[in-house]
């Protein structure tokens, strides 16, 4: 097996819920560029079609979406069974109240990141962060 092949089997897959197109291209440049296999989607309805379909290690997710907002994501890949159900869920939002993120993490996400408070470098950082706790597991 190549070395570029045996590289790109243990990139770990991202997938970026966002309609934000500028936002959600920029992270996946980002993303990209330090080593993940990122892939997006605009909405929520083809955000839950793709963590199904692509298994992601993680997902980037917004709350304020077309289609399914991110709260009804996140309910409906945590009630199903199977991998969807396990990835770890870091949502990236303008939404910053207490009950806003309470929601959230009862719901199921793992972290919660307000856009406005963190750089790119911040929230690659916390991504990294959270797929090695998650591996950890």
């Amino acid at each position: 097996m190549s070395y570029a092949l045996l590289k790109k089997m243990n990139k770990k897959k991202i997938l970026i819920i966002e309609d934000d197109e500028i936002l959600s291209k920029t992270l996946r440049d980002f993303l990209s560029a330090d080593g993940f296999e990122v892939a997006i989607a605009s909405n929520g309805e083809i955000g839950i079609k793709m963590a199904k379909e692509k298994c992601p290690d993680l997902i980037v997710l917004d709350i304020i979406l077309p289609k399914k907002d991110g709260y009804e994501v996140i309910k409906e890949l945590k009630k199903r069974s199977g991998n969807a159900r396990n990835i770890p869920i870091v949502l990236l939002t303008n939404l910053g109240s207490f009950a806003d993120v309470e929601k959230a993490l009862r719901l199921g996400a793992t972290t919660y990141l307000t856009k406005t408070d963190y750089s790119l470098e911040d929230i690659a950082k916390k991504i990294k962060e959270t797929l090695n706790a998650n591996t950890r597991k």
